[in-house]
């Protein structure tokens, strides 16, 4: 007879004592003094009695045992410590009453209560304990015991701890969905959330916009400081956008230096727009690793659904199309997404591709911009601007082709061969004006920089201190002995250093207490709006000319526009200028004929007052008057208003409904109407798409346009417009289009 089938369905011989031993060893026990029974392998049953005491005290499992109505007869010492008691002290209680009651559907402790009401056996129930000590995982098996009548005695069942196995599996649970490194979720549970929010919302018809994150310059800190520096860095990057992102949305990190954040119920494309920069200027600010500051940056993509897209991944697909874009237009941006950035992709990758061979096929030149003196007007530099002129598209703007060259790694390349072709130039001029030449931080990071730079000035014969360097807070990425070695280098070579975009960082100032500089260039964000009422910006500049005196620098501002500007800063001090007041950047022919004389003399001209921005521009849009929709062309935007062409005779207070596309409708008032052209302005201000360009802050919902009797792409399967348009309920057009006008002029008499 086996010890299982000898405990399980016969009576012990002896009654059971009422101790702490009473019950499951308790009536092993009682046996072995009526009878020795043989076990499997010829153990007998007090050898095997001690065999299992002896499991017991390992802890490795624990036995128990209830009398028919579920009150413990026997639990074994070991587990009854885990309770904060003593085996003895729990006898007579409720076996069930040791662990914690069903909370959340806990399937485990509700199935034991039912187990023990229909007396079935059970195995592997887990179970948490609801005693005084901590609270640990058990996972208990019973089996009813029953006398040689068949009458229910209770029951006889056995146990072990698996709290640390039910640890590991939470970890491991956790690993699934959170990052370890951040603490924040990972994309595995970004989807899952993404997924079940849009679900819900395009049922509810609400809006959920997701904002792509990504590091600017991320890895030059894992190359220059290590993987472990990278990694704090990360953490302070988490940080900082948990701090700025709040309870307005959810912040996911997706791995490697790539971010996202979840922000439902937002589509106000002003709020997420001055969200992204707010993101973009934390992040941008320093950071202190193990001692050393560092510097990144950070380029974001939007996209909103429904407006971009219904599904999870359509909704990220437009995201990251739009995060390319901000990228590919410059970096430490932030970008909308719209329908037409598939073509503008590919559009930079064919550019990507033929600015490989752009230095070989002589399509790269350079213009110079001159930086005069403001109290003389004499110019005494230039700064060397490149530019590209393609063979099939013409002119490039180096905002669009200087990112591409970053990310296809050709910045080195296209930096040495600015540098070389501005030194030779400069070499050739009338004179002794100096020539200012950018180097990106990837340059001034190359330990052979030095050397490019001695080429460059021994085989165009310039004198080193006719070159100016221009660099930007770039090159402080990390502070190290690299960096000041460079400096260093530069330095014993006599050519002059200048920080550019001066106060567009965040520790300008401790640059200046190491870094040699000559010159101090001010960002022109500083100019803009400086002559408005109320403006602080000329006692900051105020401020910077002081500094730069104090240090012994020059000062250059950047930017200078208009009339107004120029006086300001003349009053202030600044030392030169650089901007249209004076010239715009011309080509080296008309430079040297303009030095023929060994000097230039600029005198400012230009517009009295600066305006609020107008982007030129020839964009077909819809206007819409009452029951009449007119194809007219926009020739300029502000945020306020615009100059738009293609009605005749519209007076002065007419409202109109502009309709730029993808839902963006806004409402305007003719302010001005001369023949074909008028003036209208906007009853609500337009906002940044993050691009150089302008957007209207709010969107009218596709569930909408859809309902109104148009069709939509985004709406889901099945989802058909219900409304339909009565033509006979139009009215007669209040005005004439070009093609009416110029049909009525031609008309035979």
């Amino acid at each position: 007879m086996g010890l299982e089938t000898s405990i399980g369905n016969e009576e012990p011989a002896v009654p059971p004592v009422r101790s702490g031993s009473r019950g499951f060893l308790g009536k092993i026990g009682s046996r072995i003094g009526a009878q020795t029974p043989v076990v499997s392998g010829n153990i007998k049953a007090t050898d095997a009695l001690l065999l299992l005491q002896n499991f017991e005290q390992t802890g490795k499992g624990w036995f128990w045992s209830t009398d028919a109505a579920g009150n413990l007869t026997y639990i074994s010492e070991f587990i009854a410590e885990l309770f904060g008691s003593k085996s003895k002290d729990l006898l007579g209680k409720p076996f069930a009453s040791l662990f914690l009651k069903p909370v959340s559907n806990d399937a485990g402790s509700r199935s034991l209560s039912f187990m023990f009401t229909k007396k079935m056996q059970f195995s592997g129930f887990e179970v948490e304990t609801d005693g005084s000590a901590e609270a640990r995982w058990l996972s208990i098996s019973g089996r009813p015991h029953v006398d040689k009548s068949g009458n229910f005695q209770g029951f006889y069942g056995s146990g072990n701890d698996i709290t640390e196995q039910r640890k590991a599996s939470e970890d491991s649970s956790r690993l699934a969905t959170f990052d370890s490194l951040t603490g924040l979720p990972n994309r595995a549970s970004m989807v899952k959330k993404l997924e079940s929010t849009l679900a819900a919302f395009r049922i509810q018809k609400r809006t959920c916009a997701v904002m792509l994150v990504d590091l600017d310059r991320f890895k030059q800190i894992n190359d220059t400081l290590g993987h472990p520096a990278g990694d704090a860095l990360l953490k302070q990057v988490a940080e900082r956008l948990l701090k700025i992102v709040e309870e307005k949305g959810e912040v996911y990190r997706l791995g490697g230096d790539e971010f996202q954040v979840m922000l439902p119920d937002c589509d106000d494309r002003g709020i997420l727009g001055e969200l992204a920069r707010k993101i973009i200027d934390s992040l941008s600010q320093p950071y202190s690793v193990d001692g050393r500051r560092c510097i990144i940056g950070a380029s974001i993509g939007v996209s909103v659904a429904p407006f971009d897209g219904l599904s999870s991944d359509d909704i990220v697909k437009s995201a990251d199309l739009a995060l390319y874009e901000a990228k590919g237009n410059g970096r430490g941006r932030f970008r909308f997404y719209s329908k037409d950035l598939q073509q503008s992709a590919e559009d930079r990758r064919v550019l990507e591709e033929d600015l490989r061979d752009a230095v070989a096929k002589d399509e790269l030149a350079l213009a110079y911009q001159p930086i005069v003196n403001t109290k003389t007007n004499v110019v005494e530099g230039f700064e060397a601007l490149m530019r590209w002129y393609h063979p099939e598209r013409g002119q490039i703007p180096p905002a669009l082709f200087i990112p591409i060259a970053e990310e296809a790694n050709l910045i080195a390349q296209l930096g040495e061969w600015a540098l070389h072709k501005a030194c030779a130039d400069a070499a050739k001029w009338p004179g002794k004006t100096r020539v200012a030449v950018n180097v990106s931080a990837i340059q001034f990071a190359d330990q052979e920089f030095p050397t490019i730079v001695d080429k460059a000035l021994r085989t165009s014969g310039l004198s080193p201190e006719r070159l100016e360097l221009e660099l930007t807070e770039g090159v402080f990425l990390a502070e190290s002995n690299e960096t000041s070695a460079m400096f260093d280098a530069l330095k014993r070579r006599q050519v002059r250093l200048v920080l550019d975009d001066f106060g567009t960082g965040y520790s300008s100032l401790s640059y200046l207490q190491t870094a040699p500089f000559d010159k101090i260039k001010i960002d022109q964000s500083f100019v803009r709006g400086a002559t408005e009422p109320g403006s602080r910006n000329g006692a900051i500049i105020a401020a910077i000319v002081a500094l730069a005196d104090a240090l012994g620098m020059e000062t250059t501002a950047e930017g200078i526009e208009t009339l107004d500007e120029f006086e300001l800063i003349s009053e202030l001090k600044v030392s030169h200028v650089q901007g249209h007041v004076y010239s715009s950047a011309v080509n080296n022919e008309m430079l040297v004929e303009n030095l023929e004389g060994e000097s230039w003399t600029i005198e400012p001209s230009g517009p009295r007052h600066h305006r609020n921005e107008r982007l030129s521009m020839y964009r077909k849009v819809r206007m819409i008057h009452e029951n009449h929709v007119y194809s007219i062309v926009v020739r300029n935007l502000s945020v306020t208003g615009a100059l738009v062409e293609g009605l005749y005779n519209v007076p002065v207070g007419t409202k109109f409904v502009i309709d730029f596309g993808d839902g963006q409708l806004a409402v305007a008032t003719v302010c001005r109407s001369s023949g074909n052209q008028q003036g209208i302005e906007f009853e609500a201000r337009l906002v940044s798409d993050g691009n150089g360009g302008l957007c209207t802050s709010r969107r009218v919902s596709p569930y909408l346009i859809a309902e109104a009797g148009l069709e939509v792409p985004n709406m889901p399967a099945g989802y058909v417009p219900t409304t339909k348009i009565d033509r006979d309920s139009l009215s007669v057009p209040a005005f004439s289009t070009v093609a009416d006008w110029t049909a009525t002029r031609t008309k035979p008499k």
